[in-house]
Order: C-alpha cells, then sequence, then structure tokens
C-alpha cells in the first residue's frame, strides 16, 4: 500500500485550496511532490490537459466544495460510488479522487521513464462522471482509530510468531528512510484538518508500510503452507484496515465540513 498516494495529495492539498487555506502555488507544488508534473484531462470546456491550478480553479467554479480519496482493492470498492465504469478505472489505478458537490472524479494515469536514479514522472489525472452516492466501506475518524488499534492487536502474536515484521537490509533501509522523512517535519496533511484525522493518518501509513514490508519479504519463518495461509490471513484484514483508516483522515476535512451544514 502506498505510504503517501497521489489521491491523498490531490485531496487533502485541494481541500485546503478550496478553503482559501494556502496559495495555489503552494497547493500545487505539494500535490506534485517528487512528480515531475501533473495535469488534468477531461474537464468541461476544455479540449486537452491542462496544469493543476487551472484545473482546481474550474473545479471550484462549478461547484466542487471539497475532496474525498477511494483506495479500493479487488474485492474492496473502498471509497467508491460507481458508476462501473468509473469503479474499474479507480480499481486499475489502485486510487481516485471523489469530487463533493459535483459528480465528478478523477483517476491518475502515471507515465514513468528514465534510467534507475533518474526517473521522470508524469501524472494525468482523467476527470470521468461518478454516482452521487455514499462512498463505500469508509469509516469515521473515531471508528477507524479503534479498528486500527485492534487490528494490530489481533495480528501482532501472529505476525511475531511467523517472523514477518520484516528484517534484512532491504527493510531496515525502508524504515530509516521512513524515520528520516519524519522527523524532517513532513506535513501528514494539509492545513484545515482536524488533529486527530493527522494521527490516524501517521499510524495507518506506518501500519501501511510494515505490511508491505512484510508482504514484501519472502515468507519469513513461515515454511510450511498453513504458516503461509496463516501469514496471508493475518496480513490481509490489518492491510485492508489501514487502507480504510488513511481514506477516513484524508476525507475528515469533508466529513467535517457535512456535519456542520447540518
Amino acid at each position: 500500500m502506498l505510504s503517501e498516494p497521489r489521491s491523498g495529495r490531490l485531496a487533502a492539498w485541494g481541500n485546503a485550496l478550496l478553503a482559501g487555506l494556502v496559495s495555489p502555488d503552494d497547493s500545487v507544488l505539494a500535490i506534485v511532490g517528487d512528480d515531475a508534473v501533473h495535469r488534468v484531462e477531461g474537464l468541461p470546456g476544455e479540449s486537452g490537459p491542462v496544469g493543476l491550478t487551472l484545473a482546481l480553479g474550474r473545479l471550484r467554479a462549478l461547484g466542487v466544495g471539497g475532496l474525498r480519496v477511494a483506495l479500493p482493492a479487488p474485492g474492496h470498492p473502498l471509497g467508491l460510488s460507481g458508476p462501473p465504469e468509473f469503479n474499474a478505472r479507480a480499481l486499475e489505478a489502485e486510487e481516485a479522487v471523489i469530487c463533493h458537490g459535483v459528480a465528478f472524479g478523477l483517476v491518475p494515469e502515471v507515465y514513468a521513464a528514465g534510467p534507475d536514479g533518474d526517473v521522470h514522472v508524469e501524472v494525468v489525472w482523467h476527470v470521468l462522471p461518478v454516482r452521487e452516492a455514499p462512498p463505500a466501506d469508509v469509516p469515521s475518524l473515531g471508528e477507524a482509530e479503534r479498528e486500527l488499534a485492534e487490528a494490530l492487536r489481533e495480528a501482532t502474536e501472529v505476525l511475531s510468531r511467523l517472523d514477518v515484521a520484516g528484517s534484512g537490509p532491504v527493510a531496515e533501509a525502508a524504515i530509516e528512510a521512513y524515520r528520516a522523512r519524519a522527523e524532517r517535519g513532513r506535513e501528514v496533511l494539509a492545513p484545515g484538518y482536524p488533529p486527530r484525522a493527522v494521527r490516524v493518518l501517521e499510524l495507518a501509513q506506518r501500519v501501511g508500510m510494515l505490511v508491505s514490508l512484510a508482504s514484501e519479504n519472502g515468507h519469513g519463518a513461515a515454511v510450511t503452507s498453513g504458516e503461509m495461509a496463516a501469514r496471508a490471513a493475518a496480513l490481509r484484514p490489518v492491510e485492508r484496515t489501514a487502507r480504510r483508516a488513511q481514506v477516513a483522515a484524508y476525507n475528515a476535512y469533508v466529513e467535517e465540513r457535512e456535519r456542520g451544514a447540518r
């Protein structure tokens, strides 16, 4: 699972821009991150791709009041509401952004070229129609925090016994890189998000990173088919819970606005 999905950056910093809490330049810089450039294709009134600044301004003019995140996986359409065509594109990308207030969604298409160490990444966000309906399986922040803590407790014993927490130089390097990013004071979410959303997202990202390391690090000490099945069974609900928590954190801005409007 991505520790910082592009849809999360677009939603978080797009929400901050829509709320007038950051400038367009700061918002775009945060969204693009280490990529070379982001463009948006399929905007109403535009015949081709446009830059993020123009696209976010156009979405606001069309009535978009906030942005939500979807992080679907096979068998789990997390954050999606349809139609099937949009869901299929989002599932292929493993992420999407859903507009609140206007029935549009954005799905990223990533292009990468260049040798190792000098990869040039461009992203095109495709604007597509979505169904106006509650997003699938998205918990509240409180639910997400409780579920994440419970899943960790239940899985820790099995993961430790089967040695799947990740070990060796590759895992250690990844963990050190994560710690270095945290120590640099990386902004986990954009201005305007509640502190609880920041806390939930930080924990979900740490859990997601550890699950990814465990999944990519062979079979650990699990040598029998039964042990490997137990290992996979232990990881699966933790990864699912971490994704749900990520979506809840990114979507907290829109959820709070909706509660305030009632």
